[in-house]
């Protein structure tokens, strides 16, 4: 049987986790679970479930600073940032509805440990990008805090970014110093239907490179455009390109003129306003099209030039996709299998660079092969070594991401 342990404080943290050192136990570390399915199962005997540290601890609007326990919803944070016209830009998704589970579940934590980001990431970067601390324990049971809450705090070494997209595998994190943007206050998308791949890679390269500051773009094709739920994109039984314009009201509104015109090329053009918008974008995030199937769900981040001939390579494994991050993201869903086709969909990129995620698999598949891409031996030995000095019995989340790591 599972132990499972629900710390209130941080101290009490660190006491779970000595404990586990002293009987050489492993321990799953989890918030509120909406990504138990990402990853490697752990090889872990107790469970250290930190739904407990929660709570928005400073929030300073005027700072653009914000720090929370790490087990705080996301809906919470967003909520209380709304009401002031700000934003975590990175765009966090929620992936809890591709794994069968209700939206709304995501926290802080787990977005911060497994480094996620929406389709804002090619415009804002990564969550770690925006994190200017954190308070954590490491695998020895020790307390460590790292950063501070202004941007410009770059004292020692950055253990901050370390955290983030570590998986849990270093120490549990127990409060989050992020730092917030403004949202901006218009928000309208410029759909353009009927493009295959090649020309939307056109067409998304050109609106990117061009001084019209599309701050995301994607490409549907028409079975996964049409289980949006937004009318206007899923009704037309077309393909679907989105370019996305975000700032002030006079400035989308000149934007979006420039931009209509130069897509007049490529096909009609619809336009989708603030809700709408955020309903298509929140789902590409979360994976939403590939939510309550079956396949196992991969996500490829590659150049943008080289989509077209990956997804022509993914498609010959019967594979649906979709292009995100202007070409740079591609979501694909495969015949899960014995392997959820690994070796094929990796082989995808050989020619054209790039690494391959497992965000959706049985959980045997997922003990059987490299869910993260496979590491060159320096880049493992390096991780081997950093894995040692943080958690040098190894029982933080045991096999999470790596075997041994």
């Amino acid at each position: 049987m599972t132990d499972i342990l629900r710390p209130q404080t941080e101290d009490a943290v660190c006491e779970a986790v000595t404990a586990a050192l002293a009987d050489e136990a492993g321990v799953e570390i989890v918030g509120r679970g909406s990504k138990r399915g990402f990853g490697r199962p752990p090889a872990a005997a107790r469970v250290l479930d930190l739904s407990a540290l929660s709570g928005i601890a400073l929030y300073e609007p005027e700072e653009l600073v914000l720090s929370a326990g790490a087990g705080t919803p996301l809906a919470e944070i967003e909520a209380a940032l709304a009401e002031h016209r700000q934003m975590l830009a990175f765009e966090p998704p929620d992936l809890g509805p591709l794994y069968g589970l209700a939206a709304g579940a995501a926290t802080l934590g787990g977005v911060v440990a497994c480094n996620l980001a929406g389709p804002r990431r090619l415009r804002a970067g990564a969550a770690r990008d925006h994190v200017l601390g954190v308070r954590a324990v490491t695998g020895r049971g020790e307390l460590v805090k790292s950063g501070g809450r202004v941007v410009k705090n770059v004292t020692g070494y950055d253990l901050s970014k370390l955290m983030a997209g570590s998986f849990g595998t270093l120490a549990a994190l127990t409060e989050i110093t992020v730092k917030v943007l403004p949202a901006g206050e218009k928000t309208r998308t410029l759909l353009v239907f009927g493009l295959d791949a090649a020309l939307a890679l056109d067409a998304m390269t050109r609106a990117l490179s061009g001084p019209d500051d599309v701050s995301a773009a994607a490409h549907l094709p028409p079975r996964i455009a049409a289980r949006i739920d937004v009318s206007c994109v899923a009704q037309p039984g077309a393909s679907v390109t989105a370019l996305r314009l975000e700032g002030p009201a006079p400035s989308v509104a000149a934007r979006g003129e420039a931009l209509r015109a130069m897509l007049a090329g490529f096909g009609p053009v619809e336009e989708l306003h603030f809700r709408n918008s955020h309903s298509l974008w929140s789902a590409l995030g979360g994976g939403a099209p590939f939510a309550g199937g079956e396949g196992a769900v991969w996500r490829l981040s590659l150049p943008p030039a080289s989509a077209v001939r990956a997804l022509a390579a993914l498609e010959a494994l019967d594979a649906e996709c979709w292009m995100d991050w202007g070409g740079g993201l591609i979501w694909a869903r495969v015949p899960e299998g014995r392997d959820a086709a690994h070796q094929r969909v990796r082989g995808a990129l050989a020619a054209c660079g790039g690494h391959a995620t497992l965000m959706r698999a049985a959980a045997d598949i997922r003990t059987r092969i490299p869910v993260f891409q496979p590491q060159p031996d320096a880049l493992a030995a390096l991780s081997q070594r950093v894995k040692d000095a943080f958690d040098p019995m190894h029982v933080l989340n045991p096999g999470r991401m790596y075997r041994g790591v």
